[in-house]
């Protein structure tokens, strides 16, 4: 676990929780932007993730080893007695919802980015269907994601670094996507149990990974007293790492300000 301070007098804390594949480097804008803004951060790598470990890469047991991860994070972020954020991207805003469905946090809102409540390119139905069998004899076999950096971002500078980073996943293992998919169905059977936090969703209008419908379709449903959704036109996945990031980070930073002058944080 990583902690970045801001510079003097802080006005809360951000927990970001990153997506599938990628790992904590890949956000040193994004950590550098909230900490120049008066706010500390905490991130880490996600089980099976970035640095976490070399011999389980692209894999997991169980969907429950990333939310008892994000729980530690969380736990972490309150010893600064400040109000806390979480900021969760893609795979990141599923873990994000299936905590705030389990648990019940002292959050002071929530953002989610592109968050993974459905893919827009599934494995065909025969894949689907041997997938069932060889989660049961070989969970950890792993295939190609058949994700690539030039679905995530527009951002030819992201896209380079990324083509070079050994840190970066592409191959994932038939367990790790059978719980994925069933995270994302209990996502929407556990909608009712969602815990009351205002939230911000930020989808990419052109997304080519999440199915920004399916967002849409969740986000209506859940029954918050706060919500609000923003779609970028014309941004892919990543929506922080896109040309428009700092207009986005801008209107996040929006509402975490907003929502600190509603509990009576001075801004």
């Amino acid at each position: 676990m990583w902690k970045w301070e801001a510079e003097g007098a802080a006005k809360a804390v951000i927990v970001i929780v990153h997506g599938a594949m990628e790992h904590h480097r890949r956000y040193g804008w994004l950590i550098e932007m909230w900490r120049s803004s008066g706010f500390h951060v905490i991130m880490s790598d996600l089980p099976g993730q970035g640095m976490t470990t070399r011999a389980n890469r692209g894999h997991i047991d169980s969907f429950d080893e990333y939310i008892i991860e994000v729980k530690d994070w969380v736990q972490a972020a309150y010893r600064y007695d400040l109000p806390v954020f979480i900021i969760g991207h893609s795979m990141g805003g599923l873990i994000t919802i299936r905590l705030l469905q389990e648990e019940r946090l002292n959050i002071a809102g929530v953002i989610l980015s592109s968050p993974c409540l459905g893919l827009v390119h599934t494995p065909s139905k025969f894949m689907n269907f041997l997938s069932y069998g060889l989660n049961m004899v070989f969970p950890s076999f792993r295939v190609n994601s058949g994700l690539t950096v030039q679905m995530a971002t527009r951002n030819e500078d992201v896209r380079e670094a990324d083509s070079n980073d050994t840190l970066y996943i592409t191959k994932v293992s038939v367990r790790w996507y059978r719980e994925l998919v069933q995270a994302i169905k209990e996502a929407f059977e556990n909608i009712p149990n969602t815990q009351d936090v205002p939230m911000l969703v930020m989808q990419g209008g052109d997304d080519k990974i999440v199915n920004k419908r399916t967002v849409k379709e969740w986000f209506n449903h859940v029954p918050l007293s706060e919500k609000r959704f923003k779609e970028w036109p014309n941004c892919y996945h990543e929506i922080f790492n896109e040309p428009e990031r700092e207009e986005v980070f801008e209107y996040a930073k929006d509402f975490v300000n907003s929502q600190l002058k509603a509990i009576g944080y001075i801004v």
